[in-house]
């Protein structure tokens, strides 16, 4: 059994980041990740700021930021703008700068996207605003899964705007700044007053995708999952109710 796992939570002006190691000596670096990356993001935004506000690809220099090339290049294929992917490639370079100190845990959850190399197994939890999944489900993370990245875009949970009407829609992919970029792309195609329609709209949409693993998407009473998605499991919501959470899958959709 290894040592236990240290969660620290720390503020970075608009990123609330919670990292999760066995080594102190990883936080920090991950921590340093943070600080350092989001300073030259905005550096690079104040000469830039067409960068920050656009809402389609935009072009960038031959000599830019990690962070910032990241971000173009995750976002350009889903026609979609590059702040998309700003939490996830926050979280991804973390988790690059912890993989560099000798850790078996090296976790980082920036906003909602998470990016995570572990050789333990770790749940995931799944917020879908005011539907009856709230705070009911999660994911189980083995480590034949990892790496791994994790996005979640909601159009009634989280400030960041969106042209859907998902009220999650939780991507995975090899890297965090991809589930990002493809959670925004994935939750806008999700939107009209057929619920189940517009989720099958997602999940055809998602398919198209080729860097995404899998994908769930929720909307009211409606959820519908594509591709290779981690064990979906009940999490303990103050009732002890724990376990499994079955889910025809086989079907694209199902209700509730």
């Amino acid at each position: 059994m290894g040592s236990e796992l240290i969660k620290d939570r720390r503020i970075f002006k608009e990123s609330n980041v919670l990292f999760q190691s066995e080594s102190v000596e990883a936080i920090e670096a991950a921590m340093n990740s943070v600080s350092v990356n989001r300073s030259e993001l905005e550096k690079y935004l104040l000469s830039h700021p067409k960068f920050l506000h656009s809402l389609r690809p935009v072009s960038i220099e031959a000599r830019v930021p990690r962070v910032v090339r990241i971000m173009a290049e995750s976002t350009r294929p889903l026609n979609i703008g590059p702040m998309a992917a700003v939490a996830g490639a926050l979280a991804d370079l973390a988790v690059e700068s912890m993989r560099e100190v000798n850790t078996e845990v090296a976790i980082v959850e920036n906003g909602g996207e998470v990016s995570a190399h572990s050789e333990r197994g770790f749940t995931i939890g799944l917020y879908a605003g005011r539907t009856q999944l709230a705070g009911t489900m999660g994911f189980q993370i083995e480590p034949s899964e990892c790496p791994i990245g994790v996005g979640t875009s909601s159009a009634t949970v989280s400030h960041a705007f969106s042209f859907g009407e998902a009220d999650a829609a939780t991507v995975f992919a090899d890297t965090a700044t991809l589930a990002d970029a493809g959670a925004t792309a994935v939750c806008n195609m999700v939107k009209g007053k057929d619920l189940e329609a517009s989720v099958q709209k997602g999940l055809h949409f998602a398919e198209t995708i080729d860097f995404l693993r899998g994908v769930l998407i929720v909307r009211g009473d409606c959820i519908g999952v594509v591709g290779k998605v981690p064990k979906l499991i009940r999490i303990d919501d103050g009732s002890g109710n724990k376990g499994s959470f079955e889910v025809a899958t086989a079907k694209r959709t199902c209700f509730l």
